[in-house]
C-alpha cells in the first residue's frame, strides 16, 4: 500500500485517511445513530414483556448486526458490475423506527419470534424489489412513500406519550415526576435543536437522554442492578429468540420491507447527490436493496429487529462532503465493539420510560414531517390531497378503532386493526393507479 492510499482525503470514498481526521467524523455519525438504533429494541423488548437479560440481548444484537449492514453496504460482496450485495456507498444502517408500529401489534399477539420470522419473509421480499426495481419502482412515487413515513410518524405519537407519562401499566404511570421529567428532557433536545450549532446540534437527543438521566435519578427512578448482573464481553446467540412464522405477521412486515426497499432509493441518491454530485447507478441500487434484504434474514437468525438506512447520517454526508468508506467503516467498528460488551447494553435498559419519550417525541414528529415533505414535492392538487388525506384518515382511523374490525377472522385484525401502516400504503397505492391524473399532469409526463 503507497503513502498516497494510506493518507486519502476524508472526501475521496476509497483509501485509508489519517485516524486523526477519520476519527471524529466516526464519532459524528455514531452519535447522530446510536440511540435510534437501541429504542426500537427497548419499546419492543417493553411489549413482548421480555426479562431483562433478554432486553440486553435484543439492544445488543441490534448494534452488533447494524454494523455488520453497514460494513456490507460499505463494502459490497460480489462482481461490482454485475450482481453484488451492498451499494458500496458511504452510508450507516441501523434499527428502523418504520418497522415500529407493526411489530408492537405483533408482539402484543405472538412475541419477537414472530417478528423475527415476518422479518425474514420481508427480507426475501427486498430481494424480489431489488431483482426487479426498474419494473415496480413506478409504483412508489414520493407521493406513496411519503404517505407511508407520514402515517408511521403519526402512529408512533401513542408510544412516546405513554413513555413520557412513565410507560403504560408500570407504576407510577401518569405521575408528575414522569411528566416533569419527560418535559425536561424534551425541553433539553429542542433547545439544542434549535439554539446549538455543530456537535451539540447534531447530539442533542444523546445529550437530552443524558440530561434526563441524570435528571430522574434523584426520583428515584434509575436501577443499576442489570448492569452488574450483565456479562463483560458477549457475541450475539444464533436464533436465541427462536422463528416462528406467523402468516399475518408475515404480510404485514413482508409489506413494509417492499415499502422500504423502495425508499431506501431515496437514502441512497440523497447519498450521492449531497456527497458525490451524481445520481447512484442502477447496479448501486440493485446491490444496496439486494444486501438490505440478506442482512435482514440474517440479522433476524442473531436476533436484531429490521435495519434500514439512516437518514440522519445521509444528512452528516451531504453537509460534510466526507464520503470516505474506511471513515463510515470505523464508526460501524465502534458500533460492533459496544455490542459485544453486554454492560453497555444493560446500561441502555436503565434509561427511565419518561426519559425516553421526552427524547423521542421530536424524533417521531420529525418522521412524520420527513414525510410531509415527500408529499409535498408533488403538486398538492385535489387528487393528491385525495390519496393522501384518504389513505392516512382510513389507516389510522381503523387503527384506533380496531374493534369496529371484531366480526372478522383474527389475522384480519392483526393485519389491518393494529397499525395504520399497512391499510395506509395499500390505500395509497390503489388510489393513485386508480384515480385520473390531472390533465397539465399527464401532459408533462407523456
Amino acid at each position: 500500500m503507497n503513502s498516497n492510499t494510506r493518507q486519502a482525503s476524508l472526501f475521496q470514498m476509497d483509501g485509508i485517511p489519517k485516524m486523526t481526521q477519520a476519527l471524529p467524523m466516526a464519532l459524528q455519525h455514531v452519535v447522530a445513530m446510536i440511540v435510534g438504533c437501541v429504542t426500537p429494541a427497548i419499546i419492543i423488548s417493553g411489549v413482548a414483556g421480555l426479562e431483562t437479560a433478554d432486553r440486553v440481548i435484543l439492544i445488543q444484537a441490534s448494534l452488533v448486526v447494524s454494523a455488520l449492514c453497514t460494513l456490507l453496504q460499505l463494502f459490497p460482496i460480489g462482481n461490482r458490475e454485475g450482481l453484488h450485495l451492498g451499494a458500496g456507498l458511504p452510508v450507516i444502517l441501523g434499527v428502523s423506527f418504520a418497522y415500529v408500529p407493526s411489530m408492537q401489534a405483533i408482539a402484543e399477539v405472538s412475541g419477537v419470534s414472530a417478528i423475527l420470522g415476518a422479518q425474514i419473509v420481508g427480507g426475501f421480499c427486498a430481494i424480489l424489489v431489488g431483482l426487479t426495481i426498474k419494473k415496480i419502482r413506478k409504483f412508489f412515487p414520493p407521493l406513496i412513500a411519503g404517505t407511508v413515513v407520514f402515517t408511521i410518524g403519526l402512529s408512533l405519537y401513542p408510544t412516546a406519550i405513554n413513555y413520557m407519562a412513565g410507560g403504560s401499566g408500570q407504576p407510577g404511570y401518569g405521575s408528575w415526576q414522569n411528566w416533569l421529567v419527560s418535559i425536561f428532557t424534551l425541553t433539553v433536545v429542542t433547545v439544542l435543536n434549535h439554539f446549538a450549532k455543530g456537535f451539540l446540534k447534531l447530539a442533542s437527543i444523546l445529550i437530552g437522554m443524558i440530561a434526563g438521566y441524570l435528571f430522574s435519578i434523584p426520583f428515584g427512578m434509575v436501577s443499576l442492578n442489570s448492569v452488574g448482573e450483565a456479562g463483560i464481553f458477549q457475541v450475539p446467540e444464533l436464533l436465541h429468540f427462536g422463528i416462528t412464522f406467523e402468516a399475518s405477521a408475515c404480510v404485514a412486515l413482508g409489506l413494509l420491507f417492499v415499502i422500504n426497499s423502495v425508499q431506501a432509493i431515496g437514502d441512497f441518491s440523497a447519498t450521492t447527490a449531497g456527497g458525490l454530485n451524481r445520481e447512484p447507478t442502477t447496479q448501486e441500487l440493485q446491490g444496496a436493496i439486494l444486501g438490505y434484504g440478506v442482512s435482514n434474514i440474517i440479522g433476524a437468525c442473531l436476533g436484531c429487529l429490521p435495519t434500514a438506512t439512516y437518514s440522519q447520517n445521509v444528512g452528516i454526508v451531504a453537509t460534510t462532503k466526507v464520503v470516505n468508506r474506511v471513515t463510515l467503516g470505523l464508526a460501524a467498528l465502534i458500533i460492533l465493539v459496544a455490542g459485544l460488551f453486554p454492560k453497555f447494553s444493560a446500561l441502555l435498559t436503565t434509561i427511565p420510560y419518561a426519559v425516553l419519550g421526552g427524547a423521542t417525541v421530536s424524533v417521531f414528529a420529525s418522521i412524520a414531517m420527513t414525510g410531509m415533505k415527500l408529499v409535498m414535492t408533488e403538486d398538492m392538487n385535489y387528487r393528491n390531497t385525495s390519496i393522501v388525506g384518504l389513505a392516512a384518515a382510513l389507516g389510522m382511523g381503523v387503527s384506533q378503532a380496531s374493534a369496529s374490525l371484531s366480526a372478522f377472522p383474527e389475522w384480519v385484525t392483526t393485519i389491518f386493526g393494529k397499525s395504520p401502516v399497512v391499510i395506509a400504503t395499500l390505500v395509497a397505492i390503489f388510489l393513485n393507479v386508480t384515480l385520473p391524473k390531472e390533465k397539465e399532469k399527464v401532459a408533462r409526463d407523456t
